[in-house]
């Protein structure tokens, strides 16, 4: 058994940064989940596994128009709220502006000189908003809140970002597998366009409509796990079952060629992933954020490990 699968390395690992596991112990008590707050944590320990959104549970084209906060959103951002359960994404066209876009890409650039930012799976530049307060800055940026809090109904929290130079070459895959909560559903994520994106250099996919899929928990892919170890399957198993079911439903894909400073804002289980680079030449500069609502259980169904949250 590796050392990834055995879960006693986890409890370890959480006791040593116990204190970011702190904002679980109010949701632990509010969903009565009688744990310690080091110990593994799935969605086998819940009795549901459908999502309690209000935009899930009903349709925002009937209820968005009726809520409260509404009217605070311009027309093309209400029509897109409208839209919000039938696609399961938005784009906020030209929403940064391009010297915004630079600052953030230079900041990376000092980060990763610094050797304060460096790539992990891949080509992944993970938590630069812990470094950085320019990028923090960004991450809790007020109209994006708005929009977030008003599709969730729930206070919104950035939980990190994912910065790429690349295509990320991932994919097809819903971010609930990787980041979950108790109830399903309440988390969401954005991707900035650093760059414009040109087709050859991987851009990001979607399957419009198919975060109304079941979500995929562990049990549906990987459930021979123990009280010791998790299952023995592994990531890829999860991507060939995520494949099959979009093959068996038939939903379009759709490729986001995106303009610098565009913002794609997408539902927790939205199938998504980055196209092939077809010219490794070039770049696909972009910055993915990750939200949690403030309020619930924040875990990772993958790993069955409770989130660390600064």
């Amino acid at each position: 058994m590796s050392l990834k699968h055995f879960k006693p390395a986890h409890w370890l690992y959480n006791l040593l940064h116990y204190k970011q596991l702190l904002h679980n112990k109010k949701a632990y008590k509010k969903y009565n989940l009688h744990k310690s707050l080091i110990a593994s944590v799935s969605s086998k320990d819940f009795p549901d596994k459908e999502s309690r959104a209000w935009l899930d549970v009903g349709d925002s084209a009937l209820l968005a128009p009726q809520k409260e906060g509404f009217q605070q959103f311009s027309p093309a951002i209400q029509q897109k709220i409208i839209d919000w359960s039938a696609k399961g994404y938005m784009v906020l066209e030209n929403y940064f502006s391009p010297a915004v876009c630079n600052t953030i890409n230079e900041e990376i650039d000092k980060l990763m000189k610094k050797g304060n930012l460096q790539f992990k799976w891949g080509n992944k530049l993970m938590f630069a908003n812990k470094k950085s307060a320019l990028i923090r800055q960004v991450t809790q940026d007020a109209m994006i809140s708005q929009v977030l809090n008003f599709l969730l109904d729930k206070e919104m929290v950035p939980f990190q970002t994912i910065n790429f130079l690349t295509g990320s070459g991932q994919r097809a895959h819903s971010d609930s597998v990787h980041m979950t909560t108790y109830p399903l559903g309440y988390l969401t994520a954005i991707w900035i366009a650093l760059e414009d994106v040109h087709p050859d250099s991987g851009p990001l996919f979607y399957y419009p409509g198919s975060h109304k899929l079941p979500y995929l928990l562990n049990n549906d892919w990987n459930a021979d796990s123990s009280f010791l170890s998790l299952g023995k399957h592994d990531y890829p198993d999860y991507e060939d079952m995520v494949a099959e079911l979009l093959e068996k439903n038939k939903f379009p894909r759709e490729e986001l060629i995106a303009k610098k400073g565009d913002v794609l804002i997408w539902h927790a289980n939205l199938v998504h992933g980055g196209a092939p680079i077809r010219n490794p030449a070039l770049t696909r500069k972009s910055m993915v954020v990750h939200y949690y609502a403030s309020d619930v259980i924040k875990y990772h169904e993958i790993t069955e490990r409770p989130s660390l949250m600064s």
